[in-house]
């Protein structure tokens, strides 16, 4: 069995919150030594955003749960840039990095030295990301990026929630996420130009930008015909039925993708003529005729139980699907199988539980080597391994 595929790649990571620990994390599962710089006081500001909080076998507070969800793997240092000391150690330890990633506001870095123009001065392959709200060009490049409101301007609250309800977020940071997965993208692809080339790059990533690329077909509905898709709940904007259907004791997913699933689902439910109904014969007239089609397929549905349906589906080629809760998905025997769950021994007795990334490679597989580090905890090794490469 190989290395882990980032291996012997050095990357500082200057970022808190989530965006950038998220690439960071990933860095880290990949084999690569992410090196997490903090606050000497409180650290990453998610330390506190609880509860709920991590708690020790001895009763010890390890900081919300928050911050363990994308700081595993990572070595924490701490150091306060307004301490000339503090700052000219992470300045060296640029100079031996092989990225950075950072999540300050337009230019501020540029104060410490530590923005990419001073940098690749001492580090010309450096691959330098910054993650900010709007980018570094454009008229919003100076204004701070919250998840939240990245999620409202780009779009996506418009297409989710209820048609008579009001626009909704989604139930996670996806703005964060998606522009976490999309830095470590292109941060791969900029080492790979280092290697070919050996010069570094700036690599200038956005919320809004990454968010309003995800979403996709909607802005394709919107391109191809000039009109803004709105809410349609639970419903695809472009196939029906492809939603949540009721049935006597819950809800399912009913994911309806071609005219002969179609038909199988109208036997199934004992409507043949309404397959046979030129409002629904096609995927198109489907979805020109969608809520006489729900009127009619959810009085059906509402009749049998969750588990007769989804055993009907499924043995006649009908996409069907249980809504989870969270603690219901961590028991599905696949979620377990594939080995998503982790618990890692933090070092002082306490096994602390996270999420995999969902990467699975045949000849360099990812490594957990450990959970999200206390704050500071590995400042003095770090310092030491420093003063080594300096000399060499």
């Amino acid at each position: 069995m190989s290395e882990a595929p980032l291996k012997n790649i050095r990357v500082l990571e200057i970022a808190r919150i989530l965006a950038g620990p998220w690439a960071g994390q990933m860095l880290a599962d990949l084999g690569a030594d992410v090196i997490k710089i903090e606050n000497p006081v409180k650290g990453d500001d998610t330390r506190q955003w609880g509860p709920p909080f991590m708690t020790g076998a001895d009763g010890e507070n390890l900081g919300a749960a928050y911050f363990h969800c994308p700081n595993r793997g990572k070595r924490s240092v701490a150091a306060d840039f307004r301490n000339p000391e503090d700052l000219a150690f992470v300045q060296r330890l640029a100079a031996h990095s092989d990225v950075l990633i950072e999540n300050f506001k337009l230019g501020g870095l540029k104060q410490f030295g530590l923005d990419y123009d001073s940098l690749k001065k001492i580090n010309p392959k450096l691959v330098y990301c910054s993650i900010t709200g709007f980018g570094h060009t454009g008229p919003k490049a100076h204004l701070p990026g919250y998840d939240y409101i990245i999620q409202g301007m780009s779009g996506f609250m418009s297409v989710t929630g209820e048609p008579d309800g009001s626009p909704m977020k989604a139930g996670v940071a996806i703005a964060d996420l998606f522009t976490g997965i999309y830095s470590v993208t292109a941060i791969q692809a900029a080492l790979i130009n280092v290697m070919k080339t050996g010069n570094g790059q700036h690599v200038d990533m956005s919320l809004l930008d990454s968010q309003a690329a995800v979403l996709a077909n909607q802005n394709m509905n919107f391109l191809a015909t000039g009109t803004s898709p709105g809410r349609l709940g639970n419903s695809h904007p472009n196939i029906t039925p492809y939603e949540v259907i009721p049935t006597s004791d819950g809800h399912l997913i009913l994911a309806v993708g071609n005219d002969s699933q179609f038909l199988n689902l109208c036997k199934i439910l004992d409507m043949e003529e309404v397959a046979d109904d030129p409002r629904f014969v096609t995927n198109e007239m489907r979805v020109a005729n969608r809520q006489a089609l729900q009127s009619i397929l959810w009085v059906r549905t509402a009749k049998l139980e969750s588990a007769e349906l989804l055993t009907l589906c499924k043995a006649n080629n009908v996409p069907v699907g249980a809504i989870n809760s969270i603690g219901e998905m961590f028991d599905d025997p696949q979620i377990k199988a594939r080995g998503l769950r982790l618990d890692l021994d933090d070092g002082h007795g306490n096994a602390i539980p996270g999420v995999a990334t969902p990467i699975k490679m045949s000849e360099t597989p990812l490594t957990y080597q450990r959970p999200s580090p206390r704050l500071g905890e590995h400042t003095q090794e770090v310092r030491a391994e420093l003063d080594r490469l300096d000399n060499i």
